[in-house]
C-alpha cells in the first residue's frame, strides 16, 4: 500500500509482499500447468504411434511402458495439484486478509471526515474495501492462469507450425483480435459495476430492513413490507439490467470471435487429413494435433476470454485502489488520545464560517463564541441550525473553515489530533452500538487505561451514574456478557439502555471538556433531563456542551447559545433568555407540558 498509482505487476507484487511462500507455489504451479499441455501432446502421439505399431506387430509391448508410465504421471499430477494448491490458495487468502485487508482498514480509518460524507467516495470506499482479500487472490490467481493459458497456446501452436506452419500462424492471427475484444468488454463491465455500486447498495439496505432484526417490530407494527419490497425490487432491477446488459455484449463480441475460430479450427482438421495419407505425419500426432486443437478453442472460446475480461476488470480495480490511495488523511487519526496532562481552560470561535466541501452553502456564518473551563453551556436550535457541524469542528474532523478557533488562546490546527482526543468526549445522537461485552463497550471509552489499574472501578462508577445496575445485573454474565445478537449468548438492549451505555462511555473518558449532542432522543423527555441532571452533576469542575432541540437540559446550563441558519441570535441564561420573549421563549413555552 502506499502508491498512488498501480499497474497489472502489483497482481503480482501485493501477494508476494503477504504471503511470499504460497504466492511463489501458486505461480510455480500455474506455470507448469501451462507446460504439461504440450508435453502431453507429445507423450500422447508417441504412446498411440507405438500402439498402432504394436497392433500391426512392427513392435514390442515393452516399447509402449514408458510413454504410457508418463501419462499415468501426468494424470497424477493434475489430480494431486489440483488438490494441494487449493490449500495453499485458502492460506494465500488469510495472509492476504491479515495484511492487505488490514492495511485498507487502517486507511479508511485514516482518511478525512469529508471522504466519508461525500457519497462519490464512499461509492469508491466500499468498492475497493469489500473483501478486499478475496478481490485480490482471484485476481493474481486470475492473471496466473492467463499466463499458464498463453504457455498452453503458445505450446501448442509450436507443435502444430513444426507439422504444418501455416495452420499455427493462422489461429495465432484470429487469437490477436479475440483478446483486444475480451480487454475492451472486462473493462465495460468493471465500469457497470462502478455504476451499480450505489443501486447496490440501496437494495441492500433496504434488503436489511425487510429481513433484519432491527425493523421486525416496525414492520408488523405498520405492514411497510410490501411497498419496501417494491423498491428494493426496483432498485435491484436496475442492477439486474445494467449487469445483464454488459454480460450480454460481452457474450455476444466473444462467441461470435469463438464460433469463427471453431469453424476455421474444424476446416484445419479436415485439411490435415492430407500430410497423414501422405505419410507426412503421423497418425498419432495428427490425433494429438487435434484434441490440442480442440482444446485451444476451448480454451480461446472460454477461458481466454474470461481471463482476459477480468483482467481489464483487475486493472480497473487497480485504478480505483489507486485513487483511494490518493484521498487525503487526517493527521494522527489512528493515533491513541495523548496521555500528557491537557485540559481546555478556553474554547473561541472568531468569525468561523463553514460549509461542507464539494456545497455553496454555508452552514456556519461568521460564528463568534467563548466558552470558559468549568461552566456548563448549552446550544439549542430547531434541526439543522449547524448544531452537530460545530462540535465536528470543535473535534478536528474538519479543518476547511474560515475564521479561528482557538483552544487555549491558540489555533486548533496546532494540536495533534491525538491531542485533540484526549481534549473532548462526545456522544452523538447516532452513537455507535459495539456488538462487544458490557465491559468493553464501556472501557473503550479509556482506551489508554484498558486492562489497567482502576479500570474495574471507573467502569462501575459510571454504570452506577447512568443507572445501569439493573440492566448489568441481568445480564447472564454480567459485565463479560456480549452485547447483540452476533454470538448466540448476545444479549440486546432497549434503546434507552443503549443511549445510557453511549454515555457511560463517556463518563469513563478523562477529557475535560464533554459533549451531549442530542444522545438521548430515544428517552422520555423527564428521563432525559434526569439524565442530564446526572450528568451535570459528575461533571462539576469541569466543561460541558449540551446540544438540543428539546430543551428540558437547558436549564441546567449557565449560558445557553440559540442558532438559528448558522448564527448565534440570542444568548444568556435560561432566565435572561425568557425574560426577552424572545426565540427561545417561544421555543421552551411550546415544550413545557412535555415536563409537567
Amino acid at each position: 500500500m502506499g502508491k498512488k498509482q498501480y499497474n497489472i505487476l502489483d497482481l503480482a507484487r501485493i501477494p508476494f509482499r503477504c504471503a511470499k511462500g504460497y504466492s511463489f507455489l501458486i505461480a510455480f504451479q500455474r506455470i507448469l500447468d501451462g507446460i504439461v499441455l504440450s508435453i502431453q501432446i507429445l507423450i500422447t502421439a508417441k504412446f498411440l504411434d507405438v500402439a498402432m505399431q504394436i497392433a500391426n506387430g512392427k513392435s514390442n509391448l515393452s516399447e509402449i511402458v514408458f510413454p504410457l508410465s508418463l501419462i499415468g504421471v501426468f494424470i497424477a499430477y493434475t489430480w494431486l495439484s489440483s488438490q494441494i494448491i487449493k490449500f495453499v490458495e485458502y492460506k494465500l487468502e488469510f495472509k492476504l486478509r491479515e495484511r492487505f485487508r488490514v492495511s485498507i482498514t487502517e486507511k479508511v480509518a485514516k482518511l478525512q471526515y469529508k471522504h466519508i460524507e461525500n457519497q462519490e467516495t464512499w461509492d469508491l470506499i466500499s468498492r475497493v474495501s469489500k473483501q478486499p482479500e478475496i478481490v485480490l487472490k482471484k485476481a493474481y490467481i486470475n492473471t496466473l492462469s492467463f499466463l499458464s493459458m498463453l504457455l498452453r497456446i503458445v505450446g501448442v501452436l509450436a507443435i502444430l507450425i513444426t507439422q504444418v506452419w501455416w495452420a499455427g500462424l493462422t489461429i495465432l492471427l484470429i487469437s490477436i483480435p479475440l483478446v483486444i475484444l475480451a480487454m475492451k468488454s472486462g473493462k465495460e463491465t468493471y465500469d457497470a459495476s462502478r455504476e451499480i455500486s450505489k443501486h447496490r447498495r440501496r437494495y441492500e439496505y433496504l434488503g436489511e430492513v425487510l429481513t433484519g432484526r432491527e425493523g421486525a417490530l416496525e414492520r408488523n407494527l405498520f405492514g411497510f413490507t410490501e411497498e419496501v419490497n417494491k423498491k428494493w425490487k426496483e432498485q435491484y432491477e436496475i442492477t439486474r439490467k445494467i449487469v445483464f446488459k454488459a454480460d450480454l455484449k460481452f457474450f455476444v463480441k466473444l462467441k461470435l470471435g469463438s464460433i469463427v475460430t471453431a469453424i476455421i479450427t474444424i476446416l484445419m482438421t479436415t485439411v490435415l487429413i492430407k500430410p497423414v495419407l501422405d505419410e507426412l505425419m503421423s497418425v498419432g500426432m495428427f490425433i494429438s494435433i487435434v484434441n490440442g486443437l480442440f482444446s485451444l478453442v476451448q480454451m480461446m472460446s472460454w477461458q481466454l476470454s474470461e481471463y482476459v475480461g477480468e483482467l481489464a476488470r483487475n486493472k480497473e480495480y487497480l485504478r480505483d485502489l489507486g485513487t483511494f490511495e490518493s484521498l487525503e488523511e487526517l493527521g494522527g487519526a489512528v493515533d491513541l488520545p495523548s496521555v500528557n496532562d491537557l485540559g481546555v481552560d478556553t474554547l473561541e470561535f472568531k468569525n468561523v464560517s463553514f460549509k461542507y466541501p464539494g456545497t455553496d452553502f454555508y452552514i456556519l456564518k461568521n460564528l463568534s463564541f467563548k466558552l470558559e473551563k468549568g461552566v456548563h453551556y448549552a446550544f439549542v436550535g430547531a434541526n439543522g441550525a449547524g448544531k452537530t457541524t460545530i462540535t465536528k469542528l470543535i473535534t478536528g474532523l474538519y479543518e476547511e473553515f474560515e475564521g479561528d478557533i482557538l483552544i487555549n488562546g491558540e489555533s486548533i490546527k496546532a494540536y495533534k489530533y491525538s491531542e485533540l482526543k484526549s481534549l473532548f468526549s462526545v456522544v452523538y445522537q447516532d452513537f455507535a452500538k459495539y456488538y462487544v461485552s458490557m465491559k468493553d463497550n464501556i472501557s473503550l471509552g479509556d482506551v489508554n487505561h484498558l486492562g489497567k489499574e482502576g479500570e474495574e472501578e471507573s467502569i462501575k462508577n459510571s454504570i452506577n451514574i447512568m443507572g445501569l445496575e439493573a440492566a448489568v445485573e441481568a445480564l447472564p454474565e454480567k459485565l463479560n456478557t456480549p452485547l447483540g445478537k452476533i454470538k448466540s449468548n448476545g444479549q440486546d438492549f432497549s434503546g434507552g439502555q443503549w443511549q445510557r451505555l453511549a454515555m457511560a462511555r463517556s463518563i469513563t473518558s478523562k477529557a475535560s471538556l464533554r459533549i451531549l449532542d442530542e444522545p438521548t432522543a430515544a428517552l422520555d423527555p423527564i428521563s432525559e433531563s434526569k439524565i442530564y441532571e446526572e450528568f451535570e452533576k459528575i461533571s462539576k469542575g469541569g466543561t460541558t456542551i449540551f446540544i438540543s432541540h428539546r430543551l428540558g437540559s437547558t436549564k441546567l446550563a449557565q449560558e445557553i447559545f440559540v442558532l438559528e441558519n448558522g448564527a448565534i441570535i440570542e444568548k444568556g441564561t435560561h432566565e435572561e433568555l425568557m425574560e426577552k420573549r424572545g426565540v427561545y421563549e417561544k421555543m421552551y413555552e411550546s415544550q413545557r407540558s412535555w415536563y409537567l
